[in-house]
């Protein structure tokens, strides 16, 4: 911190700041950052401290005064308004004319004379910088030696209390040493539904589906609430060592193998399967999409078949074996023999980076702004830092989306350097103190200033344990708390409203994945499980509580199969309170403790509270109120309130 001989305060834990500024803190625009500072000094002398803030490249700061909350931490906060970089930084010192002003209250209190600090408080309003006619008015009074009783009278007035609160003493102030950078970005950063679906399989007559299939299904995911379709890859499978059903090492005739298996003599990352279509035919797919308010997300896996053109034009991009080969991807005891990773080690690296970032610029040119980035975890993390950084440059409103279920530190560091919003450990919180406990750590802790989580249920790669050979109700739960408990989250599609959970034995994989075999949905049916999904999301679109992750507060309960939490916007005018009963086979009863002095309620209260999903309506009159939940009728209330003070 910036302190001078004759400074005399402290300033220590400005936050938020992500690795001590190193990487700047992340929100959306309509946020406020709420920021905290560790703030002392020796004696007991009065401290006052600024916040200070402006958008990035002006040249003047806003200042905001820092309230003390106890045991020397300060706070205030400021909105942001626009998209880029914001920079903040704390300001504080001796508050001189402040310290003098409680003295004086305390010895006139008291009775002692204070003829001399009369004195003193006519100097320290002479020295103010706004010498206003309320400044002046109370200098003359001070000054008077003949009026003792109307300057005590004056000093201990509202007016003067007021006076001494708006005309900080300023002197020798302390300035943190760091401008903290906060990066404010669109608000579908925060707040978004993801819809995943094969293409290919998107016919509805049972063959090879196309982006004009897809194009007539977007009916039917705008219906639903959807506002981002994610499509795997798009590009030419390879054909050496194609995969076949169920991950079988050989393919037979006519399978078409995985479409993260990218490339072949047909084209590589560039490229567009032939039997998906043309590159025009995907354009108008984007075009149709928009139209509905859908964005089109691609999948951006680098990685390659054996018979991409990288691997024949540039064999220095990978690594080579003894014997002549090249080492194909591998998890141990997994093989995937139709993958080759790139070697970020070639002593031809920049040239490799600069190839995958023209590719994530090719396909931003052609309209597509939302990337889910396959297993990102598996490249260097420095690439990811200077891509996502020159794209950011050249580029406005680009979202990222990282897919990495890997460990902490690493999923942490993807979302420091760069990707907009990333997967979770979500999939296997299942019991109420893991969700508590991960919703805790994801909300309050230090990651909420860099990673935005994105909740999934499942994903082609994923069937959890939890949703193997069980009936429906299960899948409504995992729904209700993906779309409540974060503001961004997303479905694998089609298989998850008709609850398909046939597993690979043993395993958290799906029997015959649709990774390596065109399926043949119903698109035509619907079921409950699509009312539920298109219920929830209207509630999300029409509630502002909903459409933040940061706002969440758990409620006591006893049950430890129900679990309650509260959203509510800052201003209180949006509040939802959801209770969700964890088990998907009894019905389950408690009672709810409503957190009455996050709703600025005492014990007296009227609460009107409408049940969006089953659109029942209830009153509640007291702090513990009693919910029950049959999962064969709903295992969730999402209540929506509206909050009275009774005045009876």
């Amino acid at each position: 911190m910036n302190v001078k001989g004759q400074s005399r305060v402290i300033i220590e834990n400005v936050q938020p700041q992500v690795e001590g500024g190193l990487y700047p803190s992340k929100r959306t625009i309509g946020e406020s950052v709420e920021v905290t500072a560790d703030i002392f000094g020796d004696g007991h002398d009065h401290i006052r401290a600024h916040l200070l803030y402006k958008k990035q490249g002006q040249k003047t700061w806003t200042r905001k005064e820092l309230i003390a909350v106890g045991n020397d931490v300060w706070q205030s906060s400021f909105p942001v308004t626009e998209k880029g970089y914001y920079v903040f930084t704390v300001e504080a010192w001796i508050d001189h004319f402040d310290t003098w002003y409680d003295g004086f209250k305390k010895k006139a209190e008291a009775k002692v004379d204070v003829s001399v600090e009369l004195l003193e408080g006519a100097n320290y309003l002479k020295s103010l910088s706004d010498q206003n006619e309320r400044v002046k008015h109370f200098t003359r009074i001070l000054s008077q030696k003949n009026n003792y009783s109307e300057a005590i009278a004056s000093v201990l007035s509202k007016e003067f209390a007021e006076l001494v609160h708006e005309h900080p003493y300023i002197s020798f102030p302390t300035r943190y040493d760091k401008e903290l950078i906060i990066y404010v970005e669109n608000k579908k950063a925060n707040f978004s539904s993801w819809y995943e679906l094969f293409p290919r399989s998107a016919s509805l007559e049972g063959k090879h589906g196309t982006f004009k299939d897809v194009i007539k299904l977007l009916p039917r995911i705008h219906s639903m609430g959807f506002d981002i379709l994610y499509l795997p890859p798009i590009h030419p499978i390879g054909k050496l060592n194609r995969k076949g059903k169920n991950n079988n090492v050989k393919a037979e005739p006519g399978e078409p193998g995985s479409p993260w298996a990218i490339g072949s003599d047909e084209g590589g990352h560039k490229a567009i399967h032939a039997d998906l279509g043309t590159l025009d035919d995907y354009k108008r797919l984007i075009a149709e999409a928009k139209k509905l308010g859908i964005d089109i997300a691609l999948d951006i896996a680098f990685q390659c078949a054996p018979d991409h053109p990288y691997v024949k034009e540039h064999p220095e991009w990978f690594k080579q074996r003894p014997d002549g080969t090249i080492q194909y991807a591998e998890n141990p005891p997994k093989k995937y023999q139709d993958i080759y990773p790139f070697n970020f080690e070639t002593e031809t690296w920049k040239e490799l980076w600069e190839e995958l970032k023209s590719v994530i610029v090719y396909w931003i040119e052609q309209g597509v702004k939302i990337f889910r980035v396959d297993n990102p975890h598996t490249k260097p993390i420095p690439f990811w830092q200077w891509a996502i950084g020159e794209i950011n440059k050249q580029y406005e409103d680009i979202i990222f989306l990282s897919e990495a279920f890997t460990r902490p530190r690493i999923m942490a560091s993807l979302a420091k350097i760069g990707f907009t919003q990333s997967y979770t450990y979500f999939t296997w919180r299942v019991s109420k103190q893991e969700l508590m406990e991960y919703m805790t750590e994801l909300v309050y802790g230090p990651s909420r200033n860099f990673f935005r989580p994105n909740f999934w249920p499942n994903t082609p790669d994923i069937l959890p344990y939890h949703l193997q050979h069980q009936g429906e109700n299960i899948f409504i739960i995992r729904l209700a708390l993906a779309a409540t408990l974060s503001s961004n989250y997303g479905i694998y599609g089609p298989v998850y409203e008709f609850c398909d959970n046939t597993p690979v034995p043993t395993r958290e994989e799906y029997m015959d994945s649709e990774k390596y075999e065109v399926k043949w949905h119903d698109w035509k049916r619907t079921n409950r499980m699509t009312d539920i999904i298109t219920v929830l999301n209207k509630a999300r679109k029409e509630n502002p509580a909903l459409q933040s992750t940061w706002n969440l507060q758990f409620c006591s309960i006893e049950n430890p199969n129900l679990l309650a939490y509260l959203k509510a916007t800052e201003d209180l005018s949006n509040i939802i309170l959801v209770v969700v009963n964890l088990d998907p086979n009894s019905r389950q009863s408690g009672f709810v403790q409503l957190p009455l002095q996050k709703l600025n309620l005492k014990e007296r209260i009227h609460i009107k509270l409408h049940d969006l999903v089953t659109d029942e309506h209830y009153t509640w009159s007291q702090e513990w109120n009693y919910v029950e939940l049959d999962p064969f009728k709903m295992p969730f209330h999402l209540f929506k309130l509206d909050v009275y003070q009774s005045t009876m």
